[in-house]
C-alpha cells in the first residue's frame, strides 16, 4: 500500500507531531533564508516570513517571529495566483516572484518568491517567502520610498505574479529586466536565491512529512489544528462582554498634505465569541504614500488578545470578520500610492485595542510609540571601496505601561516580530559611518503607575557624502495615550547638522542629500503610562533615578517623589507633596 492510499490514522500522537512538525518547517525556511541572505534587512533585521499556504489561500503555518503585518497578506497572493494560472497551470519547479500592489497593497521592496508542492502529482499546498530587498529600482533604496512617492512607478519595478522558473527552468529574459533595473543586482538577485532555497528546503521536509504519515492523515490533521485553533480563540473572546467598543486616533498628517489630521477609527462588536472588527470609519485613500491594501491591523490586534504566544493558522482568525471598504486608506485601489503601507498599523492595533480597553481593563496596556518608524537609512557611493552602499537599522521606542508592570523600552512595535535594531559593529564595518550613540533617552516614557517605555537616541554621522532618508510619521497632536490617568508618551523626531555647524535642524525628507561629516539625530518614541503616577511605588522611582531613566526633577514634579541630601526617598515629604498635587487637580 503506498503513502497515498494509506488510510487517514489521527491518533492524538500523530496529530501532536504533526501540529509541532508544521511551524517547525516554516521555522527551519526562516533560518535557511536568514543564513544565506546577501542584504542586512533580512540576515540582521529579520524583516521577512516564511510559511505554508494551503492553495485555497489558508494558512497551514508561519514562522515563529516573522514580522506579524505580513500575516494576512500571504493567502490572498496564492488566491489570486491560482485565479492566474489555475490548478492545471503550475507544474513541479515552478517559482513565481510578485510583489504587485494591486492584491496585497505594501511596498515594492517586499518582494515574495513561493513555489507549489505537490505529493504524487497533486497540489497540495505552497511554500512561500516574503523578504525586504535593498533595493527594486525607483525611489525604493532602503527601507522603501516613503509616503512622498506619487504613484507606484515611481517607486520602483512592479512585478505581478511572474514564473522567474517554469518547471525547473529559468526564464533568462525576466532575470535579466529585474537585473538591469536595480542599483544592487548581487544583493537582491541573491536574496531571491536564499528565498527559493527557503522553498524547495519545505518542499523536502515536506515529501518526508506526507511519505511517512500519508496525504489523508496530514490534511486531517491541518484541518483539525485549525479548528481547534478557532476554538480556542473563541473561548477567549466569549470571556468579553458582549457589546459595541468604540475608538479613535489619528495622525497629524500624511506626510504630505501638511495639517490634515488621518483619522484611524475602531468598532470593534463582540457577540457570543465571535468578534467582529469594522474599520471603516478610517481616512479614504490619500494621494500620498500612506495607503495600503491589508486586513493585517485587525488581524495582528485580533491575535494579540486572544493566543500571543500560539503557532498561527487560518483558524486564528476563522472567528474574526474584518470589515474595510474599498477605497478605505486600508484597502486603497491600485494605483494609489503605497510606498509607506505600513507606517501607521501598530497605531491602528492599538487603536482596536483601546476600544476594548473598558471591557478589559485588566489586561489592556497603555500605547505604544505606534508607527513602523526608528529607521537609519544612509545610502551612496564609498569611494574607498568603488561600490554602492546602504546604512539599514530600524530602532526600537518604548512600549506602553501595562496594569502589572512598565513598558519594554527600545523595541520594535507590535506589527515587527523578531525584527531586531542592526548591530553597530556590523554597520561601521560594512557602511562609511560612525555610529556614536545608541541609548535610552530619558524622562520620554509617559509617567504611571506603571511607567512608559522609553525611546531611543541615536546619533550617526556620514563619514562620506551621500543621502539620508529622514521621513517620518507625524504624531505629535495625537502621541501614544496613556490609561487610566497615566500620561502620554513622546512622538519621533529626526534632525540634521552638517558639518562646521552647531546647531541641529529639523528634517522631514527623503533622499536628502548631504555632504561627508553630517550627522543624524533620531529619536524614538516612547510608550503611554498606566495608572496615576502619584500611585507609583517611590522605590520604583528611586530605581528609576538611579538607572537614569528618570531624571530627579522628573521624580519630583511628575511622580511627586522627594529625594533627601544623601539620595534616599524622603518619605515624609514626598506624601505630603502628593497630597498637594492631588489637591491641585481638583481645585
Amino acid at each position: 500500500m503506498d503513502a497515498r492510499s494509506k488510510a487517514a490514522r489521527l491518533d492524538p500522537v500523530t496529530l501532536e507531531v504533526i501540529r509541532n512538525a508544521l511551524p517547525a518547517v516554516s521555522n527551519e525556511m526562516a533560518l535557511d533564508l536568514q543564513r544565506t541572505s546577501y542584504n542586512m534587512m533580512i540576515y540582521e533585521v529579520r524583516d521577512y516570513c516564511t510559511a505554508l499556504i494551503g492553495p485555497d489561500g489558508g494558512l497551514i503555518s508561519q514562522n515563529v517571529g516573522g514580522v506579524s503585518h505580513f500575516v494576512a497578506d500571504l493567502g490572498v497572493l496564492i488566491t489570486d495566483g491560482m485565479k492566474r494560472y489555475g490548478r492545471d497551470g503550475f507544474r513541479a519547479g515552478d517559482v513565481v516572484i510578485t510583489n504587485h500592489q494591486a492584491v496585497a497593497g505594501q511596498h515594492l521592496n517586499n518582494i515574495v518568491i513561493y513555489t507549489p508542492y505537490f505529493f504524487q502529482g497533486e497540489l497540495l499546498m505552497f511554500a512561500i517567502v516574503r523578504a525586504h530587498w535593498i533595493d527594486v529600482g525607483g525611489s525604493s533604496t532602503g527601507f522603501g520610498a516613503g509616503a512622498s512617492v506619487a504613484d507606484p512607478w515611481l517607486e520602483g519595478l512592479q512585478l505581478d505574479q511572474l514564473k522567474i522558473y517554469d518547471a525547473g527552468h529559468l526564464d533568462e529574459t525576466l532575470y535579466r529586466v529585474i537585473r538591469d533595473n536595480i542599483r544592487f543586482p548581487e544583493s537582491s538577485l541573491g536574496d531571491m536565491k536564499s528565498q527559493i532555497a527557503a522553498c524547495r528546503l519545505a518542499m523536502r521536509r515536506m515529501d518526508d512529512m506526507f511519505g511517512k504519515y500519508g496525504r489523508d492523515t496530514v490534511l486531517a490533521a491541518i484541518r483539525q489544528i485549525c479548528q481547534e485553533t478557532e476554538h480556542k480563540c473563541r473561548n477567549v473572546v466569549a470571556k468579553i462582554a458582549d457589546g459595541v467598543y468604540e475608538a479613535e486616533s489619528f495622525l497629524d498628517d500624511d506626510g504630505v498634505n501638511k495639517g490634515d489630521p488621518v483619522r484611524l477609527h475602531a468598532r470593534v462588536t463582540v457577540k457570543a465569541g465571535h468578534m467582529t472588527i469594522d474599520l471603516s470609519g478610517c481616512s479614504g485613500e490619500r494621494r500620498a504614500g500612506i495607503n495600503s491594501r491589508t486586513l493585517a491591523g485587525a488581524r495582528v490586534a485580533y491575535k494579540a488578545l486572544t493566543s500571543p504566544l500560539d503557532p498561527v493558522n487560518e483558524g486564528s482568525f476563522s472567528a474574526l470578520e474584518v470589515i474595510i471598504p474599498e477605497g478605505n486608506i486600508m484597502m486603497a485601489r491600485y494605483p494609489a500610492p503605497m510606498a509607506g503601507w505600513s507606517q501607521m498599523l501598530p497605531l491602528v492595533v492599538d487603536t482596536i485595542v483601546r476600544a476594548l480597553a473598558p471591557a478589559m481593563p485588566e489586561r489592556t496596556p497603555a500605547a505604544h510609540y505606534g508607527l513602523l518608524g526608528g529607521t537609519v537609512v544612509f545610502f551612496g557611493h564609498d569611494p574607498k571601496t568603488g561600490r554602492r552602499f546602504v546604512v539599514q537599522s530600524i530602532e526600537g521606542g518604548g512600549w506602553g505601561g501595562r496594569p502589572f508592570e512598565d513598558g519594554e523600552s527600545g523595541a520594535v512595535t507590535v506589527c515587527q516580530g523578531d525584527v531586531r535594531n542592526a548591530s553597530i559593529e556590523g554597520v561601521e564595518l560594512k557602511c562609511p559611518v560612525l555610529m556614536h550613540q545608541r541609548a535610552l533617552q530619558q524622562d520620554s516614557g509617559g509617567a504611571g503607575k506603571f511607567r512608559g517605555g522609553l525611546g531611543l537616541n541615536v546619533r550617526v554621522t556620514n563619514l562620506v557624502e551621500g543621502r539620508w532618508n529622514l521621513a517620518a510619521p507625524h504624531r505629535e497632536q495625537c502621541p501614544p495615550w496613556g490609561l487610566w490617568g497615566g500620561s502620554a508618551g513622546s512622538a519621533e523626531t529626526k534632525f540634521l547638522r552638517l558639518p562646521g555647524r552647531t546647531e541641529w535642524k529639523h528634517i522631514d525628507a527623503n533622499r536628502h542629500p548631504v555632504p561627508a561629516h553630517a550627522q543624524m539625530l533620531l529619536y524614538t518614541g516612547s510608550g503611554g503610562g498606566w495608572g496615576d503616577p502619584l500611585e507609583r511605588e517611590p522605590a520604583r522611582v528611586h530605581w528609576d533615578v538611579i538607572e537614569e531613566l528618570v531624571s530627579r526633577e522628573a521624580a519630583r514634579d511628575r511622580y511627586g517623589v522627594v529625594f533627601a541630601q544623601d539620595g534616599s526617598v524622603d518619605a515624609a515629604a514626598t506624601v505630603a507633596l502628593r497630597a498637594q498635587m492631588k489637591a491641585a487637580r481638583t481645585s
